[in-house]
């Protein structure tokens, strides 16, 4: 088992764990960056940005997220891909006066450090009704950008009321015959702007006060148990495929027995990015924000690095005291 040690481990290389390791470049802090698939983030499955300041035009997640890879190249960071962390433990290890305080495994390697910067995001929600495990990937997908194209011509649902439902649902329509959005109340929360490009839009149709109570095929998804909500009664209904956008849940595990969680397991911070762990700096969609957008997890990124570094020199400057 290979170990590393370095002064702060970066664990997320999405945009605000890329942001996090640029601020810490250039505070010239000894770290390592890893992330558990590919550098980016969740941005690379998004079709279009179109609030990023500084782009005139829409951009593309996986295009900027490519910039924000490249951008960190230009300052040689490396950014360990396909590097999960199966666990963190708070630990103190003395190596001629170097004290480390948290060691994070992966699977071939081990890193210690004295600050964390966890960056980890947050992964799709699900309905958890009758059928859903064994469609998944076979009808149901938590990608419209990813599986959009395999539905050109078919009927197919969007789940969810939100933003990114929206957003998949206008991009689906570029490719299915129709899209239905299936929704459990009788209105969006959804931004202005995206609500009216899907009401414009004569391809997509709204479900409302509709719930999916269970997913019916054979060896791929064929219908759909809809229930309304108002009138209390279910139907069956032809669909090719679903896509579900009902929610987020924190990828928080990692350090659910170190820090602080709020009631939905997302790590609760301050304004500097710490959490209730001296050295454990939370960023971006893992923890407790009012926003979940690149913009916010970027400059959270920024902060935390600041904050990291100053911590790393008030722990040094205790160190060289004893």
């Amino acid at each position: 088992m290979q170990e590393i040690k370095t002064d702060l481990v970066i664990i997320g290389a999405g945009p605000g764990g890329l942001s996090a390791a640029l601020y810490a470049r250039r505070a010239g802090l000894d770290f390592e960056i890893v992330e558990k698939k590919m550098a980016g983030g969740q941005i690379i499955n998004t079709d279009s940005i179109e609030n990023y300041p500084g782009f005139k035009e829409s951009i593309a997640g996986f295009e900027l997220a490519q910039n924000l890879v490249e951008h960190c190249r230009r300052f040689d960071i490396r950014v360990w891909d396909y590097f999960p962390i199966n666990s963190i433990e708070k630990a103190k290890e003395t190596e001629k006066g170097k004290t480390y305080s948290f060691k994070c495994q992966g699977n071939e390697r081990l890193i210690s450090s004295n600050a964390l910067i966890i960056a980890t995001g947050a992964s799709p929600d699900r309905l958890s009704v009758e059928g859903e495990d064994k469609f998944i990937g076979r009808g149901i997908s938590f990608c419209g950008t990813c599986d959009g194209v395999l539905y050109r011509d078919k009927e197919v649902a969007v789940v969810g009321g939100g933003d990114t439902a929206i957003e998949e649902a206008i991009f689906l329509a570029k490719f299915a015959k129709k899209v239905y959005i299936i929704h459990r109340r009788n209105e969006l929360r959804a931004a202005e702007i995206l609500k009216n490009r899907a009401f414009g839009n004569k391809k997509i149709e709204f479900l409302w006060c509709c719930v999916i109570e269970k997913f019916l095929g054979k060896d791929k998804l064929e219908k759909i148990l809809l229930r309304n909500k108002n009138e209390d009664k279910t139907h069956e209904m032809k669909i090719d495929g679903v896509f579900e956008y009902v929610g987020w849940k924190p990828n928080s595990e990692p350090v659910k027995d170190l820090v602080k969680l709020d009631e939905r397991g997302f790590i609760i911070t301050n304004f500097k990015m710490e959490t209730s762990m001296p050295g454990i700096f939370a960023i971006g969609d893992v923890r407790n924000t009012p926003l979940r957008q690149v913009i916010t997890a970027v400059a959270d990124g920024a902060v935390a690095a600041v904050y990291a570094d100053r911590f790393l020199y008030s722990l040094d400057h205790q160190q060289s005291k004893v």
